[in-house]
């Protein structure tokens, strides 16, 4: 890992920004850190991470205040990564599906997901092995956000991370509702009930699935940009419970 900027925002919280060999990727931590702190590694949908900063610096931030350190790292094919024409192509399937008004086919949804899924799962881990090496930073590991099946999978395969908050807001593999029965650890779901480009019942079936005995659906009216404030609040509450 090789740190290549490094600003204080508003005083309270350090950002820099660093790479991991090709992946590029920021860090923010509480200013002032006395022992080593607890990680969310924030997840975002493969928009780039210029474009997703303003959410990403929002939700590190409060994840300063409540004094964990904040993690996204840039996801294959975002970016200034090198694009996969397979993923492409169905990225324009699914563009035609929906303009079309027609269901997304299975098809178009794995190759769509599994990719990025089989790709970003590895980088995600590699990505914690180096900052677990950071002296401030000392584990436990939350997830937050982002793509819902990169989120099944490494709470799968990844040990470390001992909670995490999901957003059904994506497509979802048939693959991936398999693996949700593998997840245990405490889970915070959030769901925009009037979602346009999310299917309300795969959401729904996908969390009866979830196997975590502790596992909790925060459901609010208005579409997909329409996330009410408090429920970032609510996501604080629920990593302040499993991180301290």
């Amino acid at each position: 890992m090789r740190f290549t900027t490094e600003q204080r925002l508003d005083g309270d919280v350090l950002e820099r920004k660093f790479a991991l060999g090709e992946i590029p990727g920021i860090l923010w931590t509480p200013a002032s850190i006395s022992a080593p702190v607890p990680l969310i590694l924030l997840g975002h949908p493969p928009l780039g991470l210029r474009r997703m900063y303003p959410r990403l610096v929002a939700r590190a931030c409060q994840a300063a205040a409540e004094g964990f350190a904040a993690a996204a790292i840039e996801l294959p094919g975002s970016g200034d990564r090198p694009r996969w024409a397979a993923v492409e192509q169905a990225r324009v399937g699914l563009r035609r599906a929906l303009e079309a008004g027609e269901p997304v086919s299975d098809e178009i949804i794995d190759a769509l997901v599994r990719p990025l899924v089989d790709k970003a799962v590895p980088e995600s881990q590699a990505a914690l092995d180096a900052l677990l090496s950071l002296p401030e930073i000392g584990g436990p590991v939350g997830y937050s956000g982002g793509v819902i099946s990169v989120g099944i999978r490494l709470a799968v395969v990844e040990p470390r991370i001992v909670a995490a908050g999901l957003f059904a807001g994506s497509f979802v593999p048939r693959l991936m509702f398999e693996q949700a029965r593998q997840v245990t650890i405490p889970l915070h779901v959030l769901l925009q009930w009037d979602d346009e480009s999310n299917d309300r019942q795969a959401a729904l079936n996908l969390f009866d699935d979830f196997g975590s005995k502790e596992k909790t659906l925060h459901a609010n009216m208005g579409g997909h940009t329409g996330v009410p404030w408090y429920a970032g609040e609510d996501a604080g509450r629920f990593f302040a419970r499993h991180l301290r």
